[in-house]
């Protein structure tokens, strides 16, 4: 992966611990709404990770196969995640 290894730790632990803090506000039974916040903001940070991981791969992994060669693979697997992310 040529995504910062650092960021998308620094990001995935920030994440880690909304969902620590997500178990907790329901062991405590928070507000419905409150919960649902968190939830999106856990989303959108997770979203913006995955885009890092997935602009990296584009610009490493893709760039690579293209000059070898082998490039229709790369984009069967870039079609496939993003057939994913729209559901």
């Amino acid at each position: 992966m040529r995504a910062s290894h650092q960021e998308v730790k620094h990001q995935l632990a920030i994440a880690k611990g909304q969902i620590e803090g997500l178990m907790r506000m329901v062991d405590e039974d928070a507000y419905c709404i409150d919960v649902s916040n968190q939830l999106l903001a856990t989303i959108a940070l997770l979203k913006k990770v995955n885009n890092q991981v997935i602009t990296a791969h584009l610009e490493g992994c893709v760039l690579s196969a293209k000059d070898e060669g082998e490039i229709k693979d790369k984009l069967a697997e870039i079609n496939s995640i993003l057939d994913r992310m729209s559901r």
